[in-house]
C-alpha cells in the first residue's frame, strides 16, 4: 500500500511542491509513495507545474478507512454448473467456508458450507441437474459416450434382474448399473438421460455404437454401485442450492463507519467485496473489521488537524516535514518529525536528498527552488534563513535560470485576481488558528493587482463580517501583501477592535498599511498572541 503525501488544505506552491519532491524521494528510497493534494491549486503553483511539465498531483477527499484498506481474503469464485462436490473440496483445501458465485466476473449466488450441509439433508437424493464433466471428475470416471453435456433427470440403481427392472426405465432416467449388459441394452434403447457403470466396467465396441447412434451418454466410474449411489446427488450443480436473492456486498470503495449498520443488521459470517466495476474480488468479515489496516500519510507543510485532511484520526502518520509551529496533532507511536525554523519546507526537503545522496532531477529541482522562492517571497520574508539562501543557489546550479526574472513571472502569474470572486480570493490561503482559547482565521493574498482588492474595499470587508460572525471566530483577518513594497494591508474584523492596534501599534483603520509585515506565521501569530494575553 503506498503512502500517501500532502500538504495543508488551500494548497500553496510549497506544500504541493514539497509533496512531491518527497514523494519522488521515497520512491528513489524503494519506499511507495503518492502525492496528493486537498484542494484547488492556486495560479502561482499551476504556473510553476506548467513551467517544469509536471502533473497535478490527485486530489485526496479525505484518509478514513475503507474496504480497500482491510485485509480482504482473496478467494476465488466458482460458476454456477460448478458442483457440490467440487465446492466443497474448495471450502476444505481453503478452509474458508463461504464461496461466491460468479458469472462474468459479477456475483450472481453466494453458497457456504452450512447450504451444503443442509442440502445433503433435505434435497431430493434421486433428482440430479448438473454435467456429465462435473460426474466424471467427482468419480475419477471415464466418459464413454458423451452425446450431451448436461444431465437432468431421477436416479434409478438398477441392481436387480432383467425381468425386475425393465418397467423402470424412461428417457429421464439416470441409470445406475454394474456389468449387468442386458439391463445396459435395454437402458439404451430406452433413450435413458445417463448410463453410470460402476465398478470400472466398460462396454464393447457395439454398445458403445449402439448408445451414440441413439444419444445416450455412458460415464464408467471406478466406485462399487451403492458408493456411486450415494455420493451422486453430490454432484448437482451448485445453481440448484445456491442464495441469489438478499446478497449483501460492499464496494472497496465503501467506507468502514458507513457499513457497520449494515453489519450489524444482517450478521453474516463472511460478505463479499467487489471493485468500482462491481467485479468479485474477496471477502471480508468482522474480524478483518476489529483491527481495520489504516492509510499510511506523511503531512508536509503543515501538523495541525483544522489544516489537515478529513479523516485524518483514521490513518496512520508515519511523518511530519514542516517549518511552523508545533500544533495540535499527535500520534501513539513515534514517528520522523522533522520541523526546522526556516523560510519553507522545500528546504527541508532539499537537505533530506542531501542526506540520503539521491540526485536531483530537473523537474524536482524546479519544483523545490519554486516552493522556496514563494515561501520566503524570493528571499525578502523575514522568515528567510540562511539554508533557504544556499538551497536557491545549490538547485539553480541544475537549473541556470535568471531566478529575478523567473520570480517575478511566477509571482506575476500567481497574484492576478481576475476573473476570481471575494469567496475566491478570500479562501486561495485561509488558515485557522487555535490560540489558547480563542479561534482566529488569518487569510492572506500575496497580490501586484492592490486595484481589484480596493476597488472591492467594502465587499471584502462584508465577507470578512459575515466569515467571523457565522463562524464563531475572535477575530478574522485578511492581509493584502504587496511584494514589491515588502508589507501588507490590513483588512479585520475582531470581537475586541483593542486587538488590532495593540498587535500592530497602529490605528484601527480597515485596509491599514503595515510596513515590513509580510510574514503571517512570523509576524502576524506571534502580535495577536501578545495581544490577546496583554488585553486578558
Amino acid at each position: 500500500m503506498p503512502t500517501f503525501i500532502f500538504g495543508h488544505k488551500n494548497p500553496d506552491t510549497d506544500s504541493v511542491a514539497s509533496a512531491i519532491a518527497y514523494a519522488y524521494l521515497r520512491n528513489q528510497l524503494n519506499h511507495s509513495a503518492f502525492p496528493g493534494v486537498l484542494g484547488n491549486i492556486n495560479l502561482e503553483t499551476k504556473f510553476v507545474l506548467k513551467y517544469f511539465n509536471v502533473h497535478t498531483p490527485a486530489y485526496i477527499k479525505n484518509v478514513k478507512t475503507q474496504i480497500r484498506d482491510l485485509n480482504i481474503d482473496h478467494i476465488s469464485g466458482i460458476s454456477s454448473d460448478c458442483s457440490i462436490f467440487t465446492a466443497y473440496t474448495i471450502m476444505e483445501n481453503t478452509n474458508f467456508h463461504t464461496l461466491a458465485v460468479l458469472e462474468n466476473e459479477k456475483i450472481i449466488g453466494i453458497i457456504t458450507m452450512t447450504d451444503i450441509a443442509i442440502a445433503l439433508i433435505k434435497e431430493d437424493y434421486y433428482t440430479l441437474s448438473t454435467s456429465l464433466k462435473n460426474i466424471a471428475d467427482a468419480f475419477k470416471g471415464e466418459i464413454l459416450s458423451d452425446c450431451t453435456t448436461d444431465v437432468n433427470g431421477k436416479i434409478v440403481v438398477l441392481a436387480y434382474d432383467y425381468e425386475s427392472t425393465k418397467d423402470l426405465l424412461q428417457e429421464n432416467m439416470i441409470a445406475i448399473v454394474g456389468n449387468r449388459y442386458d439391463i445396459i441394452e435395454h437402458a439404451i434403447t430406452s433413450k435413458v438421460a445417463l448410463i453410470i457403470i460402476t465398478g470400472g466396467n466398460t462396454l464393447s465396441p457395439e454398445h458403445l455404437k449402439m448408445a451414440k447412434s441413439t444419444g445416450v451418454p455412458i460415464i464408467s466410474v471406478p466406485t462399487d454401485t451403492y458408493t456411486t449411489a450415494k455420493l451422486l446427488n453430490k454432484c448437482n450443480s451448485i445453481s440448484t442450492i445456491m442464495h441469489t436473492e438478499n446478497i449483501v456486498s460492499f464496494s472497496t470503495n465503501d467506507y468502514l463507519q458507513d457499513i457497520m449498520d449494515e453489519v450489524l443488521k444482517t450478521n453474516y459470517r463472511n460478505y463479499p467485496v467487489v471493485n468500482k466495476h462491481n467485479a468479485f474480488i474477496g471477502f471480508i468479515n468482522r474480524k478483518h473489521m476489529l483491527n481495520p489496516g489504516k492509510k499510511k500519510v506523511i503531512l508536509v507543510d503543515h501538523n495541525e488537524y483544522n489544516q489537515s485532511v478529513d479523516g485524518l484520526d483514521e490513518a496512520e502518520i508515519i511523518e511530519m516535514i514542516d517549518h511552523h509551529k508545533i500544533g495540535d496533532i499527535s500520534t501513539n507511536i513515534p514517528i520522523c518529525f522533522k520541523n526546522m525554523p526556516v523560510g519553507s519546507t522545500c528546504t527541508i526537503i532539499y537537505q533530506m536528498f542531501k542526506e540520503q545522496n539521491v540526485e536531483i532531477p530537473y523537474d524536482i529541482a524546479g519544483l523545490l527552488l519554486s516552493g522556496i522562492i514563494s515561501d520566503t517571497l524570493f528571499l525578502k520574508s523575514p522568515t528567510t534563513t540562511e539554508l533557504d539562501r544556499r538551497s536557491i543557489t545549490e538547485l539553480n546550479m541544475i537549473l541556470k535560470l535568471n531566478l529575478q526574472e523567473y520570480s517575478t513571472k511566477m509571482f506575476k502569474a500567481g497574484t492576478t485576481l481576475e476573473g476570481q470572486t471575494i469567496k475566491e480570493i478570500f479562501y486561495k490561503d485561509f488558515k485557522e488558528f487555535k490560540l489558547d482559547q480563542y479561534n482566529i482565521g488569518i487569510s492572506q493574498i500575496f497580490t501586484l493587482d492592490l486595484d481589484s482588492i480596493f476597488n472591492q474595499k467594502y465587499d471584502f470587508i462584508t465577507y470578512i463580517n459575515k466569515i467571523q460572525d457565522s463562524e464563531n471566530y475572535y477575530a478574522v483577518f485578511l492581509l493584502v501583501t504587496d511584494i514589491l513594497k515588502e508589507g501588507s494591508y490590513l483588512f479585520f474584523k475582531c470581537k475586541n477592535n483593542h486587538l488590532v492596534s495593540t498587535a500592530f501599534q497602529v490605528d484601527v483603520t480597515q485596509g491599514i498599511f503595515l510596513e515590513d509585515i509580510v510574514s503571517r506565521k512570523k509576524q502576524v501569530i506571534p502580535r495577536i498572541m501578545d495581544a490577546i494575553n496583554l488585553l486578558r
